[in-house]
Order: structure tokens, then C-alpha cells, then sequence
């Protein structure tokens, strides 16, 4: 694995040393921070925690929750979808209320900004995503709102890719890649079964591949069906992640803050309060 110094001001770095993790809340300390070689996001929707996670029609997911960091209290920003995607890729809702349409891009920082300003890559895959650089709000199965990063000025067209352009070979991939599956394939629109199948035929390969490749795979929901306080599934799995329950609670902000950490990012809106996931 590859190790980089860091000096983040949180209390629990993500994989920190012993001394790191020891110091105070809003302390700065310096840490050792695990430096993945890429990190798969794949966002799923609309699914309270106990609908999926250890579901008999989801053996799969609940499967990667055994074999990972299963945070059993993740939760969502709020409600409907899309305000939580914008967290997840800005660190803020960018005052995103609702699902409509975005039609004016965003100039504020973003994830995708920061990794390629740092001289890593990013790329953002869409299923159903009709050509490479498709600003439309809709096409078939896909659907804008479920796609954060078209949605800034400051990300490339050509790196809003469909998900058929994710490479075969895993060690291809960019740095970070975000992965969104179509409406049927999130559990939006068709039964979870079938997403769970999905998601074992893309990336399960991919997760057998990152254990031992120093990568991650990250998988979360946008928010729940709205009758579990916004409970959602939230798990990581790869190389250096510890198997078990993760019983703190967390959000889409604690996960932007890992992948910002792990790469010696400045966290962006309201990761800046947000420790980084405990993965050791």
C-alpha cells in the first residue's frame, strides 16, 4: 500500500496511526493516510438500511456488508434525490431543493475540480447516458439529476462518460470514478433483486480485484424511502479495510471527506466538519 503524510484538523482520520487517532476533536494533527490507486463510487436510490442490508433479495449487497465496513448508521442530507448527490460530489446542496432540472451549471468547487487540479483523474459514468458529454435532463432510463458532476462548470464534458466507456481492466480506471446506475438498476424503478444482480455482474470483479490492487469500492444511497428517518446502506470495501459494523453516524459529507483526505484534498462546504471514515 502507499502512504502519504496528511495534516487534517479531525479527530479520527481515515486508517490513521494510533497517534494520530489520539488526538483531540478539532485538533490539527499530523497523520498517515492511506492513498488508494482508485476509488469506485456507486450510488444507488431510495432504500431504507433494513430494505437492503441483509434482505433475502439483496444477498449480494448484504454479502459486501460481511466482507466490508458496513456503517449501519449512514443517513442522507435530506429528501427528494438530488440535493444529496450534490452533497456527496461538493460538499453542499448548492441550495438544490428539489429534483427539477439543473439548467444552469454550478461554478463552485467540486470533487472532480479537485482531483484533476491535483494532477489526478476523475471520470463520472452514467448508465443509459446516451453520449459522452449529454447535458439533457433525461434519455430513456437516465435521468440528469442522479448526475452531479454535469451539473459544474468546471468538469469536462468528455469525462460525463457512459457507463459502457468504464474500462474492462480494472487498473485503467481514473483515480476517482463515480458510477451511477440507471433507474432500474438503482432500485428506483424495478425490483432491488434486479439491481443487486447488476451490481455483482459490473463491479464484482472489481471488488475482488480492489483487495488486493490498493483500491476501494465505495457504495451508498441517496436517501430512504422516507420512513426511516433517512436511514440508508453505506458501505466500503478493498484493500486495508477492516470487516465489521461501523456503528457511528455518518452521511454523504463523511464520505466526501475520505476520498479528500485519502488523496490530500482541502475539504469542500460541510466535509470540513465531517470526520473521514473509520476503515481499519
Amino acid at each position: 500500500m502507499r502512504w502519504i503524510s496528511a495534516v487534517v484538523a479531525v479527530s479520527l482520520p481515515l486508517l490513521a496511526s494510533p497517534v494520530a487517532a489520539s488526538a483531540p476533536p478539532t485538533s490539527t494533527a499530523s497523520s498517515a493516510v492511506l492513498r488508494p490507486d482508485h476509488v469506485v463510487v456507486v450510488v444507488m436510490e431510495n432504500k431504507r438500511y433494513d430494505a437492503v442490508i441483509g434482505h433475502p433479495k439483496t444477498p449480494y449487497i448484504s454479502a459486501l456488508a460481511r466482507r466490508g465496513a458496513n456503517f449501519t448508521a449512514a443517513y442522507g442530507e435530506t429528501h427528494p434525490s438530488q440535493p444529496n448527490y450534490l452533497a456527496l460530489f461538493a460538499g453542499s446542496t448548492q441550495g438544490v431543493t428539489d429534483n427539477a432540472c439543473i439548467r444552469r451549471q454550478f461554478a463552485t468547487p467540486n470533487l472532480g475540480r479537485q482531483l484533476l487540479d491535483a494532477g489526478l483523474t476523475f471520470t463520472g459514468y452514467a448508465e443509459a447516458l446516451p453520449s459522452t458529454g449529454f447535458t439533457g435532463c433525461s434519455a430513456g432510463t437516465y435521468v440528469r439529476r442522479h448526475n452531479p458532476w454535469v451539473d459544474f462548470t468546471t468538469v469536462p464534458g468528455n469525462l460525463n462518460r457512459p457507463l459502457r466507456d468504464l474500462p474492462s481492466r480494472w487498473e485503467q480506471l481514473p483515480t476517482v470514478a463515480f458510477v451511477t446506475p440507471d433507474l432500474c438498476h438503482d432500485m428506483h424503478d424495478c425490483p432491488k433483486g434486479e439491481a443487486d444482480s447488476w451490481l455483482h455482474r459490473t463491479l464484482g470483479t472489481y471488488v475482488d480485484w480492489a483487495e488486493t490492487h490498493n483500491s476501494l469500492l465505495i457504495l451508498t444511497f441517496d436517501e430512504d424511502n422516507r420512513t426511516d428517518g433517512n436511514h440508508i446502506p453505506t458501505l466500503v470495501l478493498g484493500a486495508g479495510v477492516r470487516p465489521g459494523d461501523r456503528p457511528e453516524r455518518v452521511n454523504h459529507y463523511n464520505v466526501l471527506r475520505t476520498i479528500e483526505d485519502a488523496y490530500g484534498l482541502a475539504p469542500l462546504g460541510a466535509a470540513t466538519q465531517a470526520t473521514p471514515l473509520h476503515l481499519a
